[in-house]
Parts: C-alpha cells; structure tokens; sequence
C-alpha cells in the first residue's frame, strides 16, 4: 500500500508540473505566433508620414504634378517598400530620395506604400504621335533582332505591372519614365540585373519612344 501511494504521489506531481509547464507555454506560444504574423499597415499613419515627407515632390495623393517626380498612386505596395529600403541601403543611388528614407523604418515604409496605393491614378498623355508608333511596337513586341523583349511581358499589356513582382507603369511621366530607361541602361540606377540588360540594347529615341507610349496607358 506504501509503495501504492508513494507511485501516486509521484504520478500526482507529474501531472501538476507537466500543467504548470502548459499554462506557461501558452503566453510563449501566443507571442510566437504574433510575431510571425504579418503586421497590417497603419493607413492612418502612412497618410500622416506621407504628407510630412513624400507629398512635396509626389503630389497630396501621389499623383504628381511634376514630370521628372514619378506619380506613386496605384503603384503596387512590394515594390514602394522595395524601392524605398534600397534607396535607404544605398543600392539605389538618389541623394536625395536616401535623404527622404533615412529616418523611415520598415514599418513606416509599409504603411506609407500602403496608402499611397489606395489612391488612385490620374491617367496620363501620350505627346509624340509619331514616336508613340514605336514606342507601341516596341512595349508590346519588343526588338527582336536585338533580342530586347517585350515590355508588356512584365508588366502586362496595359501597363498594370504584376503585384509583388513587377511595378506598374501605366500613365505614368513620360520623362521620369524615359530617365530610368536611361539610368539603367547607362549604369546609373543598377538596382536592377533584368532591367539593365534590356535597355541596354536600346538607343535613346527607342527609350523616349517607350516612355512616351507608356505615358498613354490606361
């Protein structure tokens, strides 16, 4: 019978720690799981940093008014926050737009991207009846002599781009756009492999001729 009892005791205990040790698991187990969620964008405050420090140059919506500032509104989310943490890095060269990221931290990013996307685009025009020719047969055919690809490939025909992958491009500034065309090709802006080895084979008139068409788009 001592030897009944004293078994369980100890089967008593086991169970009265294997509990303890559960309870105390569940906190840790919640907090794990909370920090491997995704953090929802505070569109509240991506509003507030953006007219304290993107509005100036990319419009009160994001629709810039500026040819050589890009229009942002519609844009996909990824690639704001991808742009935005490689001009911090350094890997996209722009003194200024590092000067702009240097105080913004992920977080800030995410929800400036968030809701600058919400906004949306104002349709733009294309100016050049002659190039935009070219500029058509170029972004939805691409050059295939020079093995440059079609520019609707990635970023659809319309210009919608491809969330998370590929950014959207449609009614957007003919100069801004026919400036990162340049940029790439040139060694400029190198944030980009496939990008840069487009444009490469890609003289000046067939860059403003793409951006021109791009600027159409709807």
């Amino acid at each position: 019978m001592k030897l009944f009892a004293s078994l369980l005791l100890v089967f008593s205990l086991a169970i009265a720690a294997f509990s303890s040790l559960a309870q105390e698991a569940k906190p840790d187990a919640a907090r794990a799981k909370l920090a491997t969620e995704p953090v929802k964008p505070d569109l509240a405050k991506g509003e507030a940093s953006f007219a304290a420090t993107c509005a100036a140059c990319h419009g009160a919506d994001g629709n810039s008014v500026t040819p050589t500032q890009p229009k942002l509104a519609q844009q996909h989310p990824q690639y704001l926050v991808k742009q935005l943490q490689e001009f911090k890095s350094g890997q996209r060269a722009n003194p200024v737009m590092a000067a702009m990221a240097s105080s913004l931290l992920d977080a800030d990013m995410k929800n400036i991207a968030y809701w600058v996307t919400s906004k949306a685009a104002k349709p733009g025009f294309a100016k050049d009846k002659e190039l935009v020719v070219l500029g058509e047969r170029i972004y939805r055919g691409g050059i295939a002599e020079r093995q440059v690809p079609a520019c609707a490939g990635c970023h659809s025909p319309n210009g919608a781009g491809i969330p998370a992958q590929y950014p959207r491009l449609s009614g957007q500034h003919a100069e801004y756009a026919a400036a990162q065309l340049t940029g790439f090709r040139d060694g400029v802006r190198n944030n980009s492999v496939q990008m840069t080895q487009v444009t490469a084979r890609m003289n000046d008139r067939e860059i403003k001729a793409v951006a021109d068409y791009i600027a159409g788009l709807r």
